[in-house]
């Protein structure tokens, strides 16, 4: 299996990690993937739970992801997944 990559400005080979998903269990709805993200791909989403309302972080524009990964890092709770696109 061949995975699309690409090179870093010091030559080495690099594979870029889009996103697949959020994990919305986990997801607490900070924001802080949503002002990362310069590509547009991710929005708020709210749910109606009993009495309250909770907010978290939905997939919105995966087209517009460019793989680098920064959503996920700034992420205090670990819920992104990412995996590299198969040539």
């Amino acid at each position: 299996m061949a995975y699309i990559t690409g090179l870093t400005k010091e030559k080495k080979e690099w594979t870029p990690q889009f996103i697949t998903s959020i994990d919305e269990e986990t997801c607490i709805g900070c924001g802080r993937c949503f002002k990362v993200c310069a590509h547009d791909v991710l929005t708020f989403e709210e749910v109606d739970e009993d009495d309250s309302a909770k907010m978290f972080m939905k997939v919105d524009n995966p087209g517009n992801c460019i793989g680098c990964q920064a959503c996920g890092r700034t992420c205090s709770k670990k819920c992104f997944t990412f995996a590299p696109v198969v040539a």
